[in-house]
């Protein structure tokens, strides 16, 4: 599938697992958004471009259950990279507006600093604090420029000039990410860390480093994921068998973390979620 964004060449639209969106139904009926690809000098760090407009009669807060990742960030509001965010968090819209967005892949915002991913763990960083001069510039030129395909070219050229290096292990943080995500049998640290051939005190250390969070963090968050998107189903499980298939010890368990998380338990949100 192309992009059919005017600018300086076709940008595929891929293929996401679109999750942490609560009320998913309600966020496609206020604004749209397109997951797209990077050119792929960025590949090695980046998941994807993403770009969300609206045009609103009335606000709209989507609330939202973050990813183990880093997202730079640039609307009229604010121009930030956003660390994870360990609690739920929400962002309102209102008029009209536009953002632009780089999600980068699990661990592939560490090439792009010098330290510790775990330094911007809840953290809403200013793109020109954390960049100076050049990424106040950036985010002008990207606030100046009405084509969504020219805009994502300018950050584009914009992280290339950072001279970010491949690092293998973002390979290897990034696909142990990807397995707890899509593998729902994957419910202890030990069991990654089994999968990794490492012990778990150096998993940890690694998760640290390049997520920003622990790996146990991480199976939580995407357990949690699991269970918001099963819920919003049409006919939701029972929540007693969710729960165990997921790892917890019991459904009390499982509506305590997804309370803190989402601002309401499972059952309420799985009412709140059904159409009409």
């Amino acid at each position: 599938m192309v992009s059919t964004m005017p600018g300086e060449g076709p940008r595929r639209l891929v293929e996401t697992r679109q999750r942490g969106w609560l009320d998913p139904r309600a966020a496609v009926a206020h604004f749209d958004y397109r997951p797209l690809t990077c050119v792929p000098e960025l590949e090695p760090f980046v998941g994807h471009f993403w770009v969300i407009t609206w045009d609103l009669a009335r606000p709209y807060t989507q609330q939202l259950v973050s990813h183990p990742a880093v997202n730079l960030t640039i609307t009229e509001d604010f121009a930030r990279v956003a660390g994870v965010v360990r609690g739920g968090f929400a962002q309102t819209l209102a008029g009209r507006g536009r953002v632009i967005g780089v999600h980068f892949r699990p661990g592939g915002f560490r090439p792009f600093l010098s330290g510790s991913v775990s330094a911007l763990t809840d953290r809403f960083i200013p793109i020109s604090d954390m960049y100076g001069d050049a990424g106040a510039a950036l985010v002008r030129d990207v606030l100046g420029t009405e084509d969504a395909e020219a805009a994502l070219s300018l950050i584009e050229r914009f992280l290339l000039g950072l001279g970010p290096i491949p690092d293998p292990v973002v390979d290897e943080v990034a696909a142990l990410v990807d397995r707890i995500d899509t593998d729902m049998s994957l419910t202890r640290v030990d069991q990654v860390a089994a999968l990794a051939g490492m012990s778990m005190r150096s998993l940890q250390r690694l998760f640290h480093d390049y997520v920003g969070v622990g790996p146990k963090w991480v199976i939580r968050r995407c357990r949690l994921h699991e269970a918001a998107a099963r819920a919003s189903e049409d006919d939701p499980p029972d929540l007693a068998r969710l729960a165990a298939e997921l790892g917890y010890t019991d459904q009390a368990h499982l509506t305590r973390d997804f309370t803190a998380a989402v601002g309401r338990p499972p059952a309420a949100y799985a009412r709140d979620s059904r159409p009409g």
